[in-house]
């Protein structure tokens, strides 16, 4: 059995290559197959070719490149000795990356308030609570749960009332939805947990985007699937439909997830048409497309021109599943996620549920939809709008003015900055940076199989002098790294906001 799970076409491989080619530095020039060795490395290491992609043979892309196969087999073979290619007779060539690289573990997972010190904590990529909606709420909820009180208080599919709110707003933005389609669930977490465990049986493959969510990607990886990244388009314009077709065509996945609105971690926000594109390749491909929503009330340019919801373009409900969740929308501790899909799918995932989490807190059900009935659900999204805004406004000069080479485009919502850290090496600035007082989580945590190694993510959680003192770390962190500093960092400075 072949061990590639999707494939790089000759003419495509060309186009890459030739759209990273940079000035040549002084001095002598390596040799052709080293040039194109260190190409197609660079396009594994940044995600631009996935890991697990098969290589076109080498006389197809010796055309293509104009180059002779000679060139192209000692490349090839450079590559493999180096381990980011691995071959079979009768399957061929596909990218890899170097055993003995284990994914970093550094800089995701939020520390416990009380433990951090003097230490700017950019890893998670969430904002205090919009008060004082999270207490009016609270105190809202604590009123109506008198009649639940007197019940068993399971509700496998979610509080009727709730499950009637959400609706509705799906109802509100154009999209009839019946509360049928909803399910209620612990987070967006235990929703895309549930989906995989419907749809994908261990072993299954499952398209994602490369960069994808770092926990998601996790979760998969713990429930056995077997990951097929999709690159992201250039920039901020959002998918590459071609590879998008290609993969759905080649590796027939039964699920693909995206994050359709302010991408993390890259913030790409896909148009209308593309939106269109891939629920129509997913169908054609019999691929159940699951889009995650969380992000999509956080656009933070008061001009934008938001697109259609992705389950707008499959009216019949038979392709698209989506998950949305209160807790980047409203707060991190407020584990309210939810399902919108076809009412068959709804009863399997309740059925499913008596083997998982039973149901999902009554109190906290009841604080969202107290939100939601009040109106308050949209000031308090409106406060959370404003500090991200006003963090990201603070953050991006600080990097700009303190690391000038690092490269990034602004995203116009969503929390996160997707940084090329000017050549270094994201895990050796997530390890570091702790030493100097700034946590970050580096680019391999958003990839597959250690893609994205030049990379870092910056969440809009601070702004002001704490940027500004962030930005001044991890530059501190970048000049170690760029110098070859292992050990004896300096401790980081104490720090009051």
């Amino acid at each position: 059995m072949a061990q590639w799970t999707s494939a790089v076409g000759s003419g495509q491989l060309a186009r890459l290559i030739g759209s990273q080619q940079r000035p040549a530095s002084p001095g002598r020039r390596p040799p052709a197959y080293r040039a194109l060795a260190d190409g197609i490395r660079l396009l594994v290491l940044e995600g631009r070719v996935p890991v697990a992609a098969r290589l076109p043979a080498e006389r197809e892309l010796a055309l293509a490149l104009n180059v002779s196969r000679t060139t192209v087999a000692a490349a090839y073979e450079a590559l493999r000795g180096e381990g980011f290619l691995e071959s079979r007779r009768g399957a061929g060539s596909w990218t890899a990356v170097p055993a003995g690289n284990p994914l970093p573990a550094r800089g995701l997972e939020p520390l416990p308030p009380e433990s951090l010190g003097s230490m700017i904590d950019l890893g998670c990529a969430a904002l205090p609570a919009p008060e004082p909606w999270l207490t009016r709420a609270v105190q809202g909820a604590l009123e109506e749960l008198p009649p639940y009180a007197h019940t068993h208080g399971d509700y496998p599919a979610g509080l009727p009332a709730l499950r009637q709110m959400i609706a509705d707003r799906y109802t509100a933005r154009g999209i009839p939805t019946m509360p049928e389609q909803i399910m209620v669930t612990t987070g967006a977490m235990g929703a895309i947990d549930a989906i995989c465990h419907l749809f994908a049986g261990r072993g299954e493959r499952i398209a994602v985007e490369s960069p994808s969510y770092a926990n998601i990607l996790q979760l998969m990886r713990e429930a056995g699937l077997r990951l097929v990244p999709v690159a992201m388009a250039e920039g901020l314009s959002g998918w590459d439909m071609d590879r998008w077709r290609q993969v759905l065509r080649d590796a027939a996945p039964r699920l693909a997830y995206v994050v359709a609105d302010f991408h993390n971690p890259s913030g790409a926000l896909p148009d209308d048409a593309q939106r269109r594109a891939l629920v129509e390749a997913a169908r054609s491909a019999g691929t159940v497309l699951v889009a995650d929503e969380t992000m999509s009330e956080l656009w933070l340019d008061e001009d934008l021109e938001l697109p259609r919801p992705v389950c707008s373009f499959d009216p019949g409900g038979a392709t698209v599943v989506t998950v949305g969740s209160a807790s980047k929308a409203f707060w991190a501790g407020m584990r309210i996620g939810w399902v919108r899909a076809a009412p068959d799918v709804i009863r399997s995932l309740v059925s499913a549920r008596a083997y998982a989490d039973l149901g999902t807190p009554v109190l906290e059900q009841l604080a969202v939809n107290w939100l939601m009935n009040t109106g308050g659900w949209e000031q308090a999204v409106e406060i959370r709008r404003d500090q991200a805004r006003e963090n990201r406004d603070a953050l991006v000069p600080a990097i700009r003015r303190e690391l000038p080479d690092w490269e990034f485009e602004v995203p116009s919502g969503g929390l996160t900055l997707w940084v090329r850290a000017g050549g270094l090496s994201g895990s050796r600035l997530a390890e570091v940076g702790e030493r100097v007082g700034v946590r970050v989580p580096s680019g391999p945590r958003f990839g597959v199989d250690g893609a994205f190694e030049g990379y870092v993510r910056l969440p809009f959680t601070v702004g002001g002098a704490v940027a500004d003192e962030a930005a001044s770390r991890l530059a501190a962190a970048a000049r170690l790294v760029a110098s070859g500093a292992g050990t004896g960092a300096e401790p980081p400075r104490t720090f009051v906001a």
